[in-house]
């Protein structure tokens, strides 16, 4: 996410009228799967950067009627506490209540460290270090969100963390004891809600990370993002070497369970992609996950929807003249290789921006199905 808009303002008459909107869908207007599976989800998003609140709500009932059982939700600290002590649930009341109205559950992703960077933190807290953030003021406000949300059964407080310490190796201390305090306060009070870090395996295998990972394998799980992918953004991969790529997660979790947090195949030939090599690891990563479902906490694919080319570095569709964070994490952060990074995130959607089915849509339900 370190090349992604993270500083969102949602005007009040927008909130307003987005809460409204979510949380008036009746239970009678939304139709369920008969099955779905609280482990398989899917990164919601809307195919463009501009949205309207009726197509944003099409498109999280277009995603749960696949059969998923929970999505991710990106919400960041300067969002939810922009003055300390005082908390502003606008925005984050309407994405969990189009959740909550398609009866998904939530990994919340609340970035500590996102990268190569800590944060986002509200101005009040300045840019603490990571000696100064202040275990209790982590506790206090994801106390206060999991109290408001009971959907969040999943929280990642960091994100792509082996790229914060590939050259500061001697923090990892300094955040180990930072979790490890945040987890036990919070499991005090929220005891069934479980609590990790994420790493972005490409990353770590082409840089030769695992000893950061191993090393900070501690919570409930460690969680993955993956794409086939080498230091430049290209694919390189087949689905096969992909699936044999993902089975490294094991020993790296160190005996945890492990959640697959965005996993992807992009089709852009930018890249290296194709419409038939997404489908065949779509396919290839179901097989993954059938294998190894008694040790997965959870498996979620990056994503529904392609956003138009050039649009992909910032994460934010806007409605009106208001922003809102729908999601996605980092990929990558080097300014060498933003150009095929915006490539490969912009077609890693199962439709394209035009509302078009690719083969792997009907391939991502047909395995959900098949898992049910």
């Amino acid at each position: 996410m370190d090349n992604k808009s993270l500083g969102i303002i949602v005007g009040i008459g927008l909130v307003i009228a987005v809460i409204f909107v979510a949380m008036s869908i009746s239970n009678s207007d939304i139709t369920f799967p008969q099955q779905t599976n609280e482990k398989i989800g899917l990164v919601i998003n809307s195919p463009n950067q501009s949205t309207t609140l009726q197509e944003l709500s099409d498109v999280y009932s277009e995603a749960s009627d696949s059969g998923i059982g929970r999505s991710n939700v990106y919400l960041f600290w300067n969002l939810v506490e922009p003055e300390r002590g005082e908390f502003d649930w606008r925005q984050s009341d309407a994405l969990m209540s189009f959740n909550k109205n398609n009866n998904l559950k939530v990994t919340l992703y609340f970035s500590i460290i996102n990268g190569e960077t800590l944060g986002p933190f509200p101005n009040w807290i300045g840019k603490p270090s990571l000696n100064s953030i202040g275990e209790d003021r982590v506790v206090s406000v994801l106390d206060e969100i999991l109290s408001r949300y009971d959907l969040v059964d999943t929280v990642i407080l960091a994100g792509q963390t082996e790229s914060q310490f590939r050259f500061y190796e001697q923090n990892i201390p300094v955040y180990k004891e930072l979790f490890n305090g945040v987890y036990e306060k919070i499991k005090e009070k929220h005891p069934d809600v479980k609590i990790g870090n994420a790493f972005a395996l490409d990353q770590v295998l082409n840089k030769n990370l695992d000893h950061i990972v191993t090393e900070l394998s501690v919570g409930d799980f460690v969680a993955f993002s993956y794409s086939p992918v080498d230091s430049l953004n290209d694919i390189v991969k087949t689905p096969e070497q992909a699936k044999k790529e993902l089975r490294q997660i094991f020993d790296l979790a160190g005996g945890k369970k492990v959640g697959i947090f965005e996993i992807s195949w992009s089709t852009s030939d930018f890249v290296g992609g194709s419409e038939t090599g997404q489908t065949e690891f779509l396919e290839k990563s179901f097989e993954f996950y059938s294998e190894n479902e008694s040790e997965i906490e959870f498996f979620t694919w990056y994503r529904q929807y392609d956003r138009p080319e050039g649009t992909c570095i910032v994460e934010a569709p806007i409605i009106g003249d208001d922003t809102l964070t729908v999601g996605g994490s980092s990929f990558g952060s080097s300014e060498h290789v933003s150009e095929r990074l915006s490539h490969y995130i912009c077609s890693t959607g199962m439709i394209n921006n035009d509302g078009n089915s690719k083969p792997s849509w009907n391939e991502f339900k047909k395995q959900i199905e098949m898992i049910n």
